[in-house]
């Protein structure tokens, strides 16, 4: 009985201990654990279409956008497993609440007091193809300069034009 007792809490130890978490693309966004013989786990012959909706605000100015954390977590995903990120087809439009996170260094720390996180999060998915988009009604309604924000991020006439766009092309939305 004893003997059981040490099996069974050999065995449970070793399968509460995962791999270590990595950010292998963008060392900014949420860490991804490589999950053994898990479902539907990251593959090198699938394609990776998104558009990422980006309407929310960091909970902190030195937090990621909650989209561009999402982001950069799924090119993590793929590249901590191996998947070529030319696999990822990612885009990511901003509008609302969430277009503070992308203004340039000198309008972000005049604003919040702090340096923009998203910045360096932006440029190592942009390297990884990421598209990037603002709305221009948006930037419109609430008198922003689009010099303002980050060349990185192209200037769109519509957020949800960009959105319909990306699904009539088959890529998913995802909205954060």
């Amino acid at each position: 009985m004893k003997m059981l007792v040490i099996l069974l809490s050999t065995i449970t130890l070793a399968s509460a201990q995962s791999p270590p978490p990595k950010a292998p693309a963008v060392s900014g966004a949420d860490e991804y654990v490589d999950i053994p013989n898990a479902a539907l786990a990251p593959t090198k012959t699938s394609t990776y279409r998104a558009i990422f909706d980006a309407t929310r605000a960091a909970e902190r100015p030195t937090d990621l956008l909650p989209a561009l954390n999402m982001a950069g977590s799924e090119l993590n995903a793929l590249a901590a497993t191996n998947v070529a990120l030319a696999n990822a087809k990612f885009a990511v439009v901003f509008h609302g609440p969430a277009v503070g996170g992308i203004l340039d260094e000198p309008h972000y720390k005049a604003k919040f007091g702090t340096s923009n996180p998203n910045l360096k999060a932006i440029a190592e998915m942009k390297k990884s193809g990421v598209e990037f988009f603002v709305c221009g009604q948006y930037l419109a309604a609430e008198k922003i300069a689009p010099k303002s924000l980050t060349p990185d991020v192209t200037l769109a006439a519509d957020a949800l034009l960009v959105l319909i766009h990306y699904q009539n092309q088959g890529y998913a939305v995802l909205s954060f």
